[in-house]
């Protein structure tokens, strides 16, 4: 067998975004969100169900799936492949569009429902914890007291997510380890097969029962991804590059300027700019500096 990498947005929303998987999807949050006994979710609505022939603009680095659960809660589910610029802006500012766009003019303030921003992202967001999962909600700062639970944000950081097969512990490990993994697995392990809505979710993105032209859309997606990982990455390094070359130029500068301070007192203006290979202009104004 070969499954698609669910992390692309063609495989992500064939999972997740269409009414045919809602099974899956109330599976998953159930999972994610930790949901279990009588708070468990049995339905929901997906807004804007995503139809599989049509995709979004090449320009598209994210990929969104949402939600409304039969509590009246929202949910956002996103994939963010690329950290790009604004990223962690673009989340907040969803959350909270999500949250203000429930209400009608007129409408009382005691009608908004809760909203749930559930992002994946494929590169290390906080690098000053080791943990993959990161909740937020509105606190008090230094007393910790909790505002409000009405926006709330987690974060999944699949490069922190290191666990393997015979490590998972749960059914939400079960799932992150899907998303992460499932574009690299030639069989269904029994561990995650075991599980109904995640059996579901590889049958979703098993390559065999897909057409050609379904098959073509993901590749496409795939290397888009590919080259604007690159591109991120060149773009780095390039900017690495310039900077290390002015820090030593400006590291080599300062040290001429030392040699220069130290002959001062010993040799002319002239001799000491050819020994350095400062300017004899520079030199009269360290002169003039060490007079002051």
């Amino acid at each position: 067998m070969r499954f698609l990498d669910v992390k692309t947005d063609y495989a992500f929303k064939r999972v997740f975004g269409s009414e045919s998987s809602k099974p899956i999807l109330v599976g998953f949050l159930n999972a994610m969100l930790q949901y279990s006994g009588e708070c468990a979710i049995v339905d929901l609505t997906i807004v804007d169900p995503y139809q599989i022939p049509m995709l979004k603009g090449m320009k598209d680095t994210f990929v969104d799936v949402k939600a409304v659960l039969v509590s009246g809660k929202h949910v956002i589910i996103e994939m963010q492949v690329l950290n790009v610029a604004g990223f962690e802006k673009r989340i907040l500012h969803n959350a909270a569009k999500q949250y203000a766009t429930q209400l009608r003019k007129g409408d009382d303030y005691t009608l908004l429902n809760p909203v749930i921003a559930l992002t994946f992202t494929d590169f290390s967001m906080f690098d000053d914890s080791e943990a993959y999962i990161s909740r937020f909600r509105l606190v008090e700062r230094n007393r910790f007291i909790e505002y409000s639970d009405d926006v709330e944000l987690i974060f999944v950081e699949l490069p922190k997510f290191t666990l393997e097969l015979d490590a998972l512990k749960n059914v939400q490990d079960k799932w992150i380890y899907f998303i992460k993994n499932a574009g690299s697995l030639e069989y269904i392990p029994d561990s995650l097969g075991s599980d109904p809505c995640i059996n579901e979710a590889f049958g979703q993105i098993n390559e065999a029962v897909m057409s050609r032209e379904e098959l073509e859309i993901q590749f496409k997606r795939r290397d888009f991804i590919i080259l604007q990982r690159g591109s991120l990455i060149l773009a780095e390094t390039r900017g690495m590059e310039k900077g290390m070359e002015k820090g030593m130029e400006k590291g080599m500068e300062k040290g001429r300027e030392a040699v220069a301070r130290n002959l001062l007192d010993i040799l002319d203006d002239e001799t000491i700019a050819v020994r350095t290979g400062l300017s004899v202009t520079q030199i009269k104004l360290l002169r003039l500096a060490d007079t002051k």
